[in-house]
């Protein structure tokens, strides 16, 4: 397994964000985290890309703890933020070159230039992001997290406020047209996206895992029904 979690728990104050999170993933495999708001999706990814600590239990990821070697885990994971910051004044270049610095024996040049294309940004990559709509920052920010060729790439709801143009690269990451073969684990609310995207589906609901499903395999009508029983979508 390349990723597994064991009694995997984060608190905020009293308020129980992850509660006992046992996951084992596969190498390659494409996990769908499914819920709705506040469920706990956002919290989990931050846990397994090292972002914050667990409170209770622990993570294995490519074997590495993240919560005690965040600096190598992220040498081989990718990370995308439901909202990426980036130095507005500074062109998509600039910053991408910027965060190629944290990584180490990468070939930068080569990378951004391909990732740019790849992103169908390289005819902007002289332009200021703060001139960037909302769908080109999302495509600068996937280029980012793919700079140093991860084999684990974490997307936090990366479908949200997609243009068609945009939806359609993830789509092809996503499914896997590169020649890396990647673990992908990604949160999202949308459960048409995740069913579709998934190898396998997971709902969480007020931290706990309430379903856990193969994903091409679910029949939506019935997975919807099943979706609104464990979560507030349906109450």
């Amino acid at each position: 397994m390349i990723i597994e979690t064991h009694s995997l728990s984060r608190k905020f104050g009293e308020r129980i964000a992850v509660e006992n999170l046992n996951l084992k993933i596969e190498e390659g495999e494409i996990l769908g985290f499914l819920g709705p708001n506040g469920a706990g999706k956002t919290t989990t990814i931050r846990m397994l890309a090292g972002i914050i600590a667990p409170t209770s239990g622990y993570a294995i990821v490519g074997g590495l703890r993240p919560d005690h070697e965040p600096e190598r885990l992220h040498e081989i994971i990718g990370l995308l933020t439901e909202s990426p910051g980036f130095y507005d004044r500074l062109s998509a270049q600039r910053n991408l070159e910027y965060f190629a610095g944290f990584y180490s024996a990468i070939h930068a040049n080569a990378q951004i230039e391909k990732h740019l294309k790849i992103m169908e940004l390289w005819a902007r990559r002289r332009d200021k992001v703060g001139t960037f709509s909302k769908g080109m920052k999302q495509r600068l920010a996937l280029a980012r997290a793919l700079l140093h060729n991860p084999t684990i790439l974490f997307l936090d709801e990366p479908e949200v406020g997609l243009d068609p143009q945009t939806g359609a690269i993830f789509k092809d990451i996503i499914n896997g047209n590169g020649a890396v073969e990647r673990t992908i684990v990604m949160t999202t609310h949308n459960l048409e996206h995740g069913l579709e995207s998934g190898d396998s589906v997971i709902i969480l609901d007020r931290g706990k895992v309430v379903y856990q499903a193969p994903g091409h395999d679910i029949n939506k009508a019935d997975f919807q029904q099943v979706y609104d029983r464990y979560t507030d979508a349906g109450k």
